[in-house]
């Protein structure tokens, strides 16, 4: 082997340049590691090679009365300044990653291409014996050239570079670009890539989102806003309005508490007055699930308080509907009684008021009574492993108490009024002839118990304990205390 390193280090040397392209090729991305230690290696055993051999690469080569040599070393000694100015860039390539991770892929790509450049400009130099200031002068005519023909690449180039740079955004982010949102998958030479929520893919020319406007839903990564707007009638009272928002916003547990929900007026004209709701949510995933479940809450506590959303077509509601027939018409429970069955119920109804923080149905406690819930807000709490914790809130048209009316047993939940509250009461003597009578209200009732018993079975499940594997060295220092 050492022979014939001595007797033919020239072949060797292109050896190693085609055993190191497939060493490269060979060995996985997992194992960039390894990568670069080969090619340290190798470019190392390259170099020793030349040297040895007496080619300097800052020098040409000294075989000029043999061509076939002389072209042979020509061609080494540019591949070494080729060769080295590859293994540099993976080199600051692996750095660099350590650092700041794939964002600063584009910077990277621009180091790499500097330094290929002058590795270009060092062979023609030193290898070739070429005039460097004529080569340079030409090509920088050249460039003026291309520059100007490619006017718009290299503003998305270098709008790239400022992006890159300031990291308005970063690979994984949620953001909008001029009201195009989507996830960030790629920013590239030439424009930034983002997949949507309709899951296609948008491409935004860096250029422009360098001038866009920017809003990145993922700074901060622990909050995240969501938002919803209502149009309602100019006739309503804005305050009634806000206090019915008010509740719904309260009514919905994924809200972060701080920073704290707001409901604002946002607009005013004779044609429709605009609301919002807007809070904050802890993930992105979590967005669509509770701008949908403001919506169904807004709408069910507007409501209760006799307000309706703006449309074209007004709702012709009698005006003589009670408050306790009409939640009868919207519960799906009751919605299959008769209109004269309805009218009965309706006038057995009674009203009964709690403030926030009272108890309206204790955990353990058996119902003689059904509750509808005409507006307000109630928490369900829960309890795991003694730790009592709040299971959901429920809103105008759900009912409270159906497991004492149809077994005459209690649930495992405490009902509490997060805010004032109103509800119907219907005495267990009176509810009972009914059920007996109609089988499918009975039914109804006996689905919506065993859908929240199941709920309450599952969040109350404590997780399995792992089971800590004890070794040799943990037996040790438990000898040791």
């Amino acid at each position: 082997m050492l022979s014939l390193l001595t007797d033919h280090p020239l072949l060797c040397a292109v050896v190693l340049v085609l055993v190191d392209i497939g060493l490269w090729r060979l060995i996985s991305a997992s194992g960039s590691n390894w990568k670069l230690a080969v090619r340290l290696v190798i470019f190392s055993l390259f170099s020793f090679l030349l040297f040895n051999e007496g080619l300097n690469p800052m020098e040409p080569p000294p075989w000029t009365d043999n061509v076939a040599l002389h072209l042979a070393a020509t061609g080494l000694q540019i591949g070494w300044w080729l060769f080295g100015a590859r293994t540099l860039t993976v080199l600051l390539g692996a750095v660099m990653m350590q650092r700041v991770g794939h964002t600063g892929r584009l910077l990277q790509d621009i180091i790499g291409a500097v330094i290929f450049l002058i590795a270009i400009i060092a062979a023609m130099a030193y290898v070739l014996d070429l005039p460097v200031k004529g080569v340079l002068a030409t090509s920088g005519a050249v460039a003026i050239i291309v520059g100007l023909a490619l006017q718009s690449t290299l503003s998305d180039v270098f709008s790239g570079i400022v992006l890159n740079a300031t990291k308005p955004y970063q690979i994984d982010d949620w953001i909008s670009i001029d009201g195009t949102e989507g996830r960030v998958t790629d920013i590239d030479w030439r424009a930034t890539r983002m997949q949507t929520s309709q899951g296609s893919m948008a491409v935004i020319p860096n250029s422009l989102a360098a001038k866009a406007k920017i809003i990145n839903f993922s700074r901060p990564s622990d909050i995240f806003g969501v938002s919803i707007s209502l149009q309602l009638s100019p006739h309503a009272r804005p305050h009634t309005v806000i206090d019915a928002l008010e509740r719904a916003m309260q009514g919905c547990r994924f809200l972060l508490a701080k920073p704290a929900p707001c409901v604002a007026l946002k607009s005013s004209s004779s044609s429709g007055v605009e609301y919002e709701i807007s809070g904050f949510v802890v993930s992105m995933d979590q967005k669509r699930m509770v701008r949908n479940l403001l919506f169904d809450l807004a709408y069910r506590h507007l409501q209760a308080s006799g307000v309706s959303l703006l449309s074209s077509v007004e709702p012709n509601a009698p005006a003589s509907l009670s408050r306790p027939r009409a939640l009868l018409d919207s519960s799906s429970i009751f919605s299959t009684l008769r209109q004269e069955e309805k009218e009965t119920f309706s006038q057995n109804m009674k009203l009964q008021t709690f403030r926030a923080g009272e108890v309206i149905l204790a955990s353990g406690e058996v119902s003689d009574h059904l509750f509808i819930i005409e507006s307000g807000v109630v928490s369900v709490a829960l309890s795991r492993a003694g730790v009592k914790f709040e299971a959901g809130r429920m809103g105008p048209g759900e009912v409270i108490g159906e497991a004492g009316i149809l077994s005459d047993e209690s649930v495992p939940a405490e009902f509490t009024a997060k805010t004032f509250c109103a509800l119907y009461r219907i005495e267990k003597e009176y509810l009972k002839p009914c059920l007996d009578a109609r089988h499918d209200i009975n039914e109804a009732m006996k689905a919506l118990l065993e859908l929240r018993l199941h709920t309450a079975q599952t969040l109350t499940q404590e997780a399995p304990k792992t089971i800590e594997k004890k070794g040799f060295l943990q037996w040790l220092r438990s000898r040791g205390h």
